[in-house]
């Protein structure tokens, strides 16, 4: 199992709207999201509202046999809940997630 963290920005003013995008993911939609992450080889993820002096970010965390192609499955699905996650991310962030991430992080440490 490999493991990938990405850090997000949140835009001015979405940092309640991320929390409860977070809340609606873990409440009410909890189920969708789970079969969503089985779909796309997900086992694992974690999200970390960081706030900083300039702005809020969003660290994800997750475990894939092969995050990268688990990123590029996501963002060409369809499905109804990967359309409405996306939309959530996008308000929040404003990134297109339909569209494949640029480039992905690059792992400079690991202990041990």
């Amino acid at each position: 199992m490999a493991s990938m963290a990405l850090a997000f920005p949140i835009l001015p003013g979405k940092t309640e709207a991320a929390r409860q995008f977070a809340r609606a993911c873990m409440g009410a939609r909890r189920a969708e999201l789970a079969a969503s992450y089985r779909e796309h080889g997900i086992t694992r993820e974690e999200w970390f509202l960081q706030e900083g002096p300039t702005a809020a970010q969003v660290i994800v965390y997750f475990e894939a046999d092969d995050p990268a192609h688990s990123l590029r499955m996501w963002a060409a699905s369809q499905a109804p809940f990967d359309r409405w996650f996306k939309a959530q991310a996008r308000d929040c962030t404003g990134i297109d997630f339909d569209q494949p991430l640029g480039a992905l992080p690059e792992p400079v440490l690991a202990w041990p």
